[in-house]
């Protein structure tokens, strides 16, 4: 498959909220780095992470472009709410290498209904 071929299926799958089916296009050693966190490494890590995230949130990715870079396939993306924000996939046989995320995760909690917590602010 090639990159842009595997981002389609990730798509299709985190839209579904298929933990299990997003793993599998994770190399064992994969890391995920959102920008709103410290990188995640492994499908141990990443699972955890998606398995949060769904539990707490209504979320849907609408590709708004995608593009093809080699080992790299690129996401600009949206929610339902307005959220906007876009991905880096490095993608070797098959399988994410590294995951780069850009978004802001106070506009995605308020949209939400997610209460923000108190540490997100900082020490007022």
């Amino acid at each position: 498959m090639k990159p842009v071929d595997v981002l389609k299926t990730w798509i299709e799958r985190f839209n579904s909220g298929d933990v299990d089916g997003l793993m599998e296009l994770y190399a064992e050693d994969a890391v995920n780095h959102q920008v709103v966190t410290d990188p995640l490494v492994g499908r141990d890590e990443i699972r955890r992470m998606f398995e949060i995230e769904f539990s707490r949130a209504e979320m849907v990715c609408i590709p708004e472009k995608v593009h093809n870079a080699g080992e790299w396939a690129i996401l600009e993306w949206r929610d339902p709410n307005g959220l906007r924000g876009c991905g880096f996939f490095n993608i070797v046989d098959g399988k994410i290498r590294f995951q780069r995320g850009y978004f802001d995760q106070l506009t995605f909690f308020r949209l939400q209904g997610i209460p923000v917590p108190d540490e997100y602010l900082g020490d007022s």
